[in-house]
């Protein structure tokens, strides 16, 4: 065998230990697969006394050191956060030293230094556990699909979403109560923001659309909306549709009039539940990737969690270290294609808006005349609640809820029809919209899913 691969791991938490355990209790078998013993040469964190279960040895306080150390070969990256994160991996990788991450929020807003470090260096960068913990995705996206056309990657990536909404289908809970739950059990963060108010999905989206077009997307591109506002009333009209609520992670290539665009978007919708992605409860992740000749390709598994994480981070630094072994390589960066972020105001769905309104004569005429001024299809209505009272002369009427399902549209023009709806006199509020998505469908030469 030759010389042994040092590996430098930044971070030591939930899924840097995990790290740790794999390779001692792996050691032999990875040994074999590399072509060479893979050792680690130092743990970087920030308080070494709460890592008794680690050599005392191997830890240090400054990763900056340990990254710069001429007998690393392989730098891990766990520690998350924008910084010191981005500077420890440039200078990493503009030192030759291949770079494995799962910082998805570093890949997402500095993808492009970090690949054209690599690129300029020879060094590696894989990323594989940055989206979707253990299901294998990155990397089919990048080599297996390399000779196909995609056309969409669409799914689940945030399993404390994907929980909450499924307990709220599943209980009939409210998404305060649902939240609580997922808390209680280890899925949600003190702090849920970046899960329930969508960054963690746009990272991830980000870095999905990134490698499937070819083309350069942060997340700033990708436009966003968490579940905070999903209530038990919405899940009930998805239920009586045939749907469900998902937070959805959707990205796809839009040929329109004037070329190309990429859309990215993350926001909770109803999707049928003749759709696979129904189907997936609890903390679980799934992606389809759709392409030309390959068709739809879906992935499934444990989006989350330490050993499950770890797995995929074992998988990119085998890699890395073999090429070391070998002198090889592994897949450059190819943001060539340059592509637009279509605006969110152009992409078209369906929609589910859900009125309060004055239970009187000429409301339903009225609500349909702000649709049709705003060019917005209806394809189903349905009026629930409310009583006329004639001795009240119509002013005090019962409120009642009038629920709108719509063909597709504009996002632009369905929020334009919202806001004139709020200033007709017979509605009392927009209750609630949520997106209707069709997956099965094809991307439409014209801008979205038709």
């Amino acid at each position: 065998m030759s010389d042994s691969i040092k590996v430098a791991l930044l971070g030591c938490g939930v899924v840097g230990s995990q790290v740790v355990r794999l390779l001692d209790e792996q050691a032999e078998e990875l040994a074999a697969r590399v072509g060479a013993p893979v050792e680690l040469a130092g743990i970087a964190v920030r308080r070494p006394q709460r890592h008794a279960d680690v050599p005392t040895e191997l830890l240090t306080t400054d990763p900056a050191e340990l990254v710069a150390r001429p007998d690393v070969d392989v730098v891990v990256e766990l520690m998350g956060g924008i910084e010191p994160a981005r500077d420890l991996l440039l200078d990493a990788l503009k030192n030759g030293r291949s770079v494995v991450s799962a910082n998805k929020a570093l890949l997402a807003e500095e993808g492009e230094a970090l690949a054209a470090a690599a690129r300029e260096s020879g060094a590696d960068l894989y990323y594989e556990a940055s989206v979707a913990g253990a299901i294998p995705l990155l990397r089919p996206i990048q080599q297996s699909l390399a000779g196909d056309r995609i056309r969409r990657v669409a799914g689940i990536v945030n399993g404390t979403t994907n929980f909450i909404l499924s307990a709220m289908e599943s209980t009939g809970a409210g998404y305060a109560d649902a939240l609580e739950e997922a808390g209680r059990l280890g899925y949600a963060e003190a702090d849920p923001t970046a899960d329930v108010d969508g960054y963690d999905a746009a990272s991830k989206a980000a870095i999905l659309a990134s490698l499937a077009f070819h083309t350069r997307v942060t997340a700033a591109d990708v436009y966003r909306e968490g579940i905070r506002d999903v209530t038990a009333s919405d899940i009930a009209s998805a239920r009586a549709l045939g749907c469900t609520v998902k937070l959805l992670a959707i990205c796809e290539q839009v040929d329109t009039a004037d070329g190309a665009v990429v859309s990215a978007r993350v926001y909770p919708a109803m999707i049928p539940r003749s759709h696979p992605l129904a189907s997936v409860s609890g903390a679980f992740n799934a992606v389809f990737v759709e392409a030309d000749a390959a068709g739809p390709l879906m992935f499934y598994g444990q989006g989350a969690g330490g050993p499950q994480t770890a797995s995929a981070v074992l998988g990119d630094l085998v890699a890395a270290a073999r090429n070391k072994v070998i002198g090889g390589r592994g897949p450059r960066d190819t943001a060539y294609a340059h592509l637009p972020v279509q605006s969110m105001g152009d992409v078209r769905t369906r929609y589910h808006v859900n009125l309060d309104v004055h239970d009187r004569a000429g409301v339903l005429a009225a609500v349909a005349g702000v649709f049709s001024d705003h060019d917005v299809s209806i394809a189903t209505v349905k009026q629930e609640g409310g009583q006329r009272d004639p001795g009240h002369g119509g002013e005090d009427d019962a409120p009642a809820t009038l629920v709108v399902v719509t063909h597709e549209a504009p996002d632009a023009a369905l929020r334009a029809t919202v806001e004139a709806l709020s200033g007709l006199e017979s509605v009392r509020g927009v209750a609630s919209i949520l997106r209707v998505e069709d997956l099965g469908r094809p991307v439409s030469a014209l801008g979205g899913s038709q």
